[in-house]
């Protein structure tokens, strides 16, 4: 699902920038720890900031990315290229990720599952494109936000198919995922670490 234009606005400022890496880069560092090299998947990777930080915070060698909104993909190649950042940047779609199985060492989701209506294919598939042994971070959007009056009139999300804490983390664990940590803030906005064990 592409964001509206005020969604678009909202992610696309300093001020997400900031919350992304002070806040929901902090808090997935401290439930799962940094990579030990190795190559990522950014799911959902809108202007390149996530990438940023998966490459400066966790430690990824390089990381594959993309977004299912065409504009969004330009972006962050422009922004990736511009500072020489090992990435390589396309146009996909979560619920039917365009990698090979077991690719990558860690796979992040920065608050994009939320807006895919077949959310449990795309976990489905994070778990494939993972090595085993492999790392899935995810922050997510939680139903108590997405169903609030005020809400649903700014953004477009799937509200039938929105999940809680509780159904998120049945969902990892439906698609072969083991949370290692989990926590929440109000009902609102989850993050959660789980592994490929085999």
């Amino acid at each position: 699902m592409l964001l509206n234009r005020f969604e678009k606005a909202l992610m696309n400022n300093p001020v997400r920038v900031l919350v992304q890496r002070r806040i929901e880069a902090r808090r997935l560092l401290a439930l799962g720890g940094r990579m030990t090299g190795g190559v990522a998947l950014e799911v959902g990777c809108g202007q390149g900031v996530g990438t940023e930080i998966i490459l400066d915070v966790f430690g990824a060698r390089r990381v594959d990315a993309f977004d299912f909104d065409a504009d969004m993909v330009a972006i962050a190649r422009r922004r990736l290229e511009k500072h020489g950042r090992p990435a390589h940047v396309w146009q996909g779609d979560a619920a039917a990720i365009a990698a090979p199985d077991c690719a990558y060492e860690a796979v992040f989701d920065f608050g994009i599952i939320h807006h895919v209506v077949a959310w449990r294919d795309a976990l489905k598939e994070v778990r494939r494109v993972l090595k085993p042994g492999g790392r899935f971070y995810a922050e997510e959007v939680l139903r108590r936000f997405i169903v609030h009056p005020i809400n649903r009139r700014l953004f477009d999300h799937p509200f039938e198919t929105c999940f809680d804490h509780h159904e998120f983390r049945t969902g990892l664990a439906e698609a072969g995922l083991r949370v290692q940590a989990a926590t929440q803030f109000w009902g609102c906005v989850g993050w959660f670490v789980a592994d490929r064990d085999d």
